[in-house]
């Protein structure tokens, strides 16, 4: 059900050797089930879900899934939503699976369009997707040719959602792991593109966080950063006090001026902003897949621009480097 023996073999002697040695403890240690009390039902979930026959696969479009030619007996499908439904909440895609729409928290799609034509083509590159959630993003880069996609998480539950989709996908090319980057051997220098897409602001140190993400790649290789920015010049970075939109782990939100500067600091070249968008409440927000808060509920009722604590309201950079 769950098996990573085969990318373990697959890098035991090559340049990710290093990291296969440490996988069987990571492995073990992120999937504990007497550390995460929910992960057995999460799990079983996870067994229950039908056999069904795939004949078409979408990896280049809005809503990454699969699809059947013959109709599905309409029970079988509605277990198939009802037992994804047990994963909830499921935060980043969206997903279609036999027209099972899983329509989740973020519109991930829209943050790619933002993206995909300001970033190295992908085609037969390996690729680092830090923080990525149940894998969204892997499955798009893997649909723009990217030979082998390693998204890493140290959130349980999205670990077993990527093990959901991977039954239907079935695409040896995407893993999805239970670890965290500080978890990788350091200066691993063995990927060609590297993503971090709304992780940086949750690092109490960004630094060091860049300084992890710069010993992943290889030389010349390419940063693919997004974040939470403020408004302002070189050297401005909001700290918020307390919690930020209602979240208590916001450490520093730094101007684009001061991210590029960070970056060229750290030994980054050629730092470019690619796009920066105010978050809007059609691109994060609760649905049926998600039913729990979301940014509506984050933001001044009164004021749209700030938050709930009267900062102001989130902004986001993508952001592109070299090492």
């Amino acid at each position: 059900m769950i098996d990573y023996r085969p990318l373990i073999d697959r890098w035991q002697g090559g340049d990710l050797d290093p990291w296969a040695r440490l996988l069987p403890e990571q492995i073990a240690r992120g999937l504990n089930p007497e550390r995460y009390g929910d992960l057995p039902r999460w799990l079983q979930r996870l067994a229950e879900l039908p056999e069904l026959p795939v004949d078409t696969t979408a990896l280049d479009c809005s809503r990454v899934g699969v699809g059947s030619r013959a109709a599905p007996v309409p029970a079988t499908i509605e277990h198939l939503r009802a037992t994804l439904q047990g994963l909830h909440p499921w935060r980043k895609g969206p997903f279609e699976l036999f027209g099972v729409h899983i329509d989740t928290e973020w519109r991930s799609d829209w943050k790619w369009d933002r993206l995909v034509h300001a970033i190295d083509d992908l085609a037969g590159h390996r690729v680092l997707d830090v923080g990525c959630g149940s894998g969204y993003h892997c499955w798009r880069m893997l649909g723009a040719g990217a030979a082998e996609v390693i998204g890493i998480d140290p959130t349980p539950l999205f670990v077993v959602q990527y093990w959901a989709l991977q039954k239907y996908l079935q695409r040896d090319e995407v893993w999805v792991l239970p670890a965290g980057i500080e978890q990788l051997p350091p200066k691993l220098r063995a990927f060609d593109t590297v993503f971090s897409m709304g992780v940086l602001y949750h690092r109490r140190s960004p630094m060091d966080h860049l300084l992890e993400l710069r010993d992943c790649l290889r030389p010349g290789g390419q940063l693919v950063l997004e974040t939470l920015v403020t408004e302002g010049g070189p050297g401005d970075t909001l700290v918020p006090e307390g919690r930020y939109a209602r979240m208590g782990n916001v450490w520093f939100l730094p101007s684009c001026d001061t991210l590029t500067g960070w970056l060229r600091k750290l030994g980054f070249v050629d730092a470019q902003v690619v796009d920066v968008t105010v978050t809007s409440t059609e691109e994060q927000r609760s649905t049926e897949w998600m039913r729990f808060q979301s940014l509506a509920d984050f933001l001044d009722p009164a004021d749209s621009t700030k938050t709930v604590e009267g900062y102001p309201a989130p902004r986001r950079a993508i952001v592109t480097a070299r090492a």
